[in-house]
């Protein structure tokens, strides 16, 4: 779906990338493209759904790719994410990943789930699922998954007796429906060394596995079983509880994931999300200032990587709202020369943009808008 702007007259010249009007938050086609097959082979090949988390790209574009290649469906963190997606082209399934708890909400909610193809919401508390209930009608039933705290104290029930407690408070409302659980152990994501993270997930999954048995025991066997995580999913695949996976930040990659090993034998998956920026001062021996700083890129996962237009290991420093600084000592920047940044994070990132430059090599081809950027509610 190409939007309009700025850079829109530079789509299919050659050479175009290096004329962007920065910052620029840029895709790299071909390697996000690998990145969708190479987790949806997998997910193929160990006998799992793939339910990705759009809350990553925030894009009908990319969402409709992921379910070419076979995802059974996406994942929204917030209803209005759901919202935009969902108005935006066809998607088979979405599973909000938050409870969905205010009067004005639950009346979103239902609306969407009148004109959503499929709709699943997460829930925590009984006085969720009782005024859900209250929205709802039999004849057109919501599907719920139940959300088990993993250790964060975020989201979910707290223990396996609250969890059967809540499919019972389910169960007595006939415009709701049980579908299963979701389990999303955030904290290991990030872990850097493969074994110590598996080792975390393993005794993550083995609290998981006493709860399915319980909610079993009691006449709820879930059907689905949704969670995991970039940082996770060989392991999860490997311990064969968890059934549909919920992976995001595999389709573009940033520095946290970058700094982990994803895999216990193979290279993680390619930087496919980057910001091109322009250096616009350059009077200071061994430094350079360009124009992205906090309003280009998220802060939360540390400062970005250079990737290319200055010398490798060249520094990198937040200097303000609208600037960042280079530096590589004795090296003389070039005024006006483009550098490419590998983001931090890649979700809150791509929320202060309004529009993805996808180029092939060194060519714009398209531009994409950020279709649920700013949908926070």
């Amino acid at each position: 779906m190409t939007v309009e702007n700025e850079n829109s007259d530079l789509i299919g010249q050659q050479g175009s990338r290096k004329s962007l009007n920065t910052p620029a938050l840029v895709v790299d086609k071909a390697a996000m493209q690998r990145n969708i097959a190479r987790m949806a082979a997998f997910a193929a090949d160990k006998g799992l759904a793939l339910r990705p988390h759009a809350k990553t790209h925030k894009s009908i574009d990319i969402a409709q790719l992921q379910i070419a290649a076979g995802a059974r469906g996406i994942c929204c963190a917030k209803l209005g994410e759901a919202e935009a997606l969902a108005a935006a082209g066809s998607v088979p399934s979405i599973l909000i990943t938050s409870p969905v708890v205010s009067a004005p909400a639950i009346a979103r909610l239902a609306k969407l789930h009148r004109e959503a193809d499929a709709l699943m919401v997460v829930v925590d508390h009984p006085d969720n699922v009782r005024a859900l209930a209250a929205a709802f009608d039999a004849e057109a039933p919501l599907d719920l998954l139940i959300d088990i705290d993993p250790g964060i104290h975020r989201t979910g029930v707290a223990s396996p007796e609250a969890t059967v407690d809540l499919a019972r408070e389910i169960a007595k409302h006939s415009s709701l429906r049980f579908r299963g659980v979701q389990f999303y152990c955030g904290l290991q994501q990030h872990i850097q060394s493969y074994e110590e993270r598996r080792a975390a997930i393993i005794e993550r999954t083995e609290y998981l596995r006493s709860i399915l048995e319980q909610l079993t025991d009691a006449g709820f066997a879930p059907e689905i079983v949704s969670g995991g995580g970039t940082g996770t999913h060989e392991i999860d695949a490997e311990l064969g509880v968890l059934n549909e996976l919920q992976v995001g930040s595999y389709v573009f990659m940033d520095n946290e994931y970058g700094a982990c090993q994803l895999f216990d034998d193979a290279e993680n998956f390619e930087p496919a999300l980057l910001v091109d920026a322009r250096i616009v001062s350059c009077n200071t021996s061994g430094m350079a200032t360009v124009d992205a700083g906090f309003k280009a890129l998220s802060t939360d996962g540390g400062t970005p990587v250079v990737m290319d237009g200055a010398p490798e290991g060249t520094g990198f420093i937040f200097m303000g709202d609208e600037h960042g600084g280079l530096l590589a000592a004795n090296h003389a920047f070039e005024h006006g020369s483009m550098v490419t940044l590998q983001v931090p994070h890649c979700d809150p990132t791509v929320n202060l943009h309004d529009a993805y430059h996808v180029v092939d090599g060194d060519t714009v081809i398209d531009i994409w808008p950020v279709t649920a950027r700013g949908r926070s509610r």
